[in-house]
């Protein structure tokens, strides 16, 4: 294994395989995965949408896949932050956000704290979106 400590984030909402894929490619190259699923004020303030299934239990999937090392609040969108208190080695992040903004900034913060960042491949073929675009259509 490549990283010793491997940090992603997610919703999780409506928990789907593109976030089992997301998660089993993450666990894949490090000894231990932590998964900070956003709590549900976050996500509202992320994504302006509340999610459908509460924390506790979006928290208490994740917790329980078998790749997930420890599941944590993500309470802030502060990654540095949440960098000072894992200390992992690396973070994951699915490649549809690639070459954004956001994401470039954290590189380039995340490589002066010797932090890899990769983007793992993101599943096109399912989001929660779509699958709550498809249950309103019926």
């Amino acid at each position: 294994m490549r990283y010793k400590t491997g940090y992603t984030t997610g919703v999780f909402d409506l928990f789907h395989i593109g976030h089992l894929n997301l998660l089993k490619a993450a666990a894949a190259q490090c000894e231990k995965l932590i998964v900070g699923v956003c709590t549900d004020e976050l996500a509202l303030q992320l994504k302006n949408k509340k999610p459908i299934i509460s924390f506790d239990e979006r928290i208490e999937i994740v917790r329980n896949i078998a790749c997930v090392h420890e599941a944590i609040a993500e309470q802030t969108d502060d990654k540095i932050s949440a960098w000072k208190t894992l200390k992992f080695d690396v973070v994951f992040k699915g490649d549809d956000w690639k070459g954004t903004p956001k994401w470039k900034h954290l590189e380039k913060e995340f490589n002066a704290h010797h932090v890899d960042v990769v983007f793992l491949s993101y599943t096109h073929s399912v989001s929660t979106t779509l699958i709550q675009r498809m249950i309103a259509e019926g």
